[in-house]
C-alpha cells in the first residue's frame, strides 16, 4: 500500500507537468484541474496493485491520455446529433470549444501525412506507445524516432495552418479557428490552388 509522503512526492514531481499536459487538450482551466485530480485518484487507487515502480511516468500519463479520452467520449456520447449533421458539430458544447470541435474532425488531417510520420504520430500520440518502442517497431534508432515525430508533428501542423486560421491565447490554446478549405471539418474538399 501506498504511504501518503509517497503520493505527495508523486503529485510534487507531476502534478504541474500533467496539468500543462492536460491544458494542452482540453481548453477550459477548470476543467483541466478537475481532471487532474481524478488523475491522482486513479494513481493512487492504482499503485497498491503495482509490482514495480520502473515505467511509473509511463503509467502516469497513459491513465491521463486515458481519461482525457473519456472526456472527450463522454461528450460525443452526451450530444444529440441528428442524420444530417457532422459528426461532432452542432452541438452548443463543441461550438463553444473550439479545440473539441478541431480535435473531431483531426482524423482526417492526420490521415494526409506520409506514411512513416502517420504511423510515428498516431502510435505515440494516441496509442501511448513510447518513442524507444516506435524506434523498436520500426527498426530505427532512438534519435530516429525522435525525430520522426517531431518531423510528423511539424507536417501536422503545416496541414493544419494550410486550412484553417488560428486565433490563440496568450498561452498557445485555441480560442477559435476558420476553416478556409479542405480537412479540418471542410469535407476532404480540396484547397485551391
Amino acid at each position: 500500500m501506498i504511504e501518503g509522503d509517497q503520493l505527495e512526492l508523486l503529485w510534487r514531481r507531476y502534478a504541474d507537468r500533467l496539468l500543462a499536459f492536460i491544458r494542452g487538450r482540453l481548453s477550459d482551466s477548470d476543467e483541466a484541474e478537475d481532471l487532474l485530480q481524478e488523475v491522482f485518484i486513479k494513481v493512487h487507487l492504482g499503485l497498491c496493485c503495482m509490482q514495480e515502480w520502473t515505467a511509473m511516468e509511463k503509467w502516469i500519463y497513459r491513465v491521463t491520455r486515458n481519461l482525457i479520452i473519456d472526456r472527450y467520449r463522454a461528450r460525443r456520447k452526451s450530444e444529440e446529433i441528428g442524420e444530417d449533421v457532422e459528426a461532432g458539430y452542432g452541438s452548443p458544447e463543441l461550438d463553444d470549444d473550439p479545440a473539441a470541435r478541431l480535435a473531431f474532425s483531426l482524423k482526417e488531417t492526420v490521415a494526409q501525412l506520409p506514411e512513416p510520420y502517420r504511423e510515428a504520430l498516431i502510435l505515440t500520440e494516441y496509442e501511448g506507445m513510447s518513442q524507444a518502442e516506435l524506434a523498436s517497431r520500426a527498426g530505427i534508432s532512438l534519435s530516429g524516432a525522435k525525430s520522426r515525430v517531431q518531423r510528423a508533428r511539424e507536417k501536422l501542423k503545416a496541414l493544419l495552418l494550410e486550412c484553417c486560421h488560428f486565433e490563440l491565447d496568450r498561452l498557445g490554446g485555441i480560442i477559435d479557428y476558420q476553416e478556409r478549405c479542405c480537412s479540418c471539418g471542410g469535407g476532404g474538399k480540396a484547397c485551391p490552388p
